[in-house]
């Protein structure tokens, strides 16, 4: 689902910060500017989902991974309907 990101090496970073100065339309913010900037990517949910440990069969998830992407997404949804089915002890 993520794809490695590439970093620059120093010479293309070194190379962009060349082209950058020399351009006219460049615009670099100062920090109290940059410090005002807010935040990107997605915002905070409202109830985020908990990271853990867990060890399950390997055929269990061997099941799920052989349906594709997304594949934890749908264990997660499967153990929600089976909560909606039984009580919690």
């Amino acid at each position: 689902m993520f794809k490695k990101v590439k970093r620059h090496s120093p010479e293309e970073e070194a190379e962009i910060n060349r082209q950058i100065a020399e351009n006219p339309d460049a615009y670099i913010p100062s920090d109290e500017e940059f410090a005002r900037l807010k935040p990107l990517g997605r915002p905070r949910l409202e109830s985020p989902k908990v990271q853990l440990t867990v060890r399950y069969d390997a055929d269990v998830v061997e099941a799920f991974k052989a349906t594709g992407e997304g594949w934890q997404t749908r264990m997660n949804n499967a153990l929600r309907e089976w909560l909606q089915t039984h009580r919690a002890a």
